[in-house]
């Protein structure tokens, strides 16, 4: 529901959050690396995908994950 402003209420607010979230967590199950095909850990800090096998972080920009190997930056061991 919405104020007298047309400003989505608290409510509303954290329906779509919840939403937002389901939505992530269920990309980040289907999205693999495209170098092995391992499955991938989210980085909260560093907003990069991560594949531990191929050692890469695929980075997120503008909250689209960039899934190229080229773009991908190389983990230190």
């Amino acid at each position: 529901m919405t104020d007298k402003t047309g400003t989505p209420g608290k409510a509303e607010a954290d329906s779509s959050r919840q939403t937002y979230r389901r939505a992530s967590a269920q990309l980040l199950e289907m999205l693999v690396c495209p170098l092995t095909h391992a499955t991938l850990k989210y980085d909260v800090e560093t907003q990069e995908l991560v594949s531990e096998r191929a050692r890469l972080a695929y980075p997120i920009r503008d909250g689209i994950p960039i899934m190229l190997v080229e773009e991908a930056r190389v983990l230190d061991d």
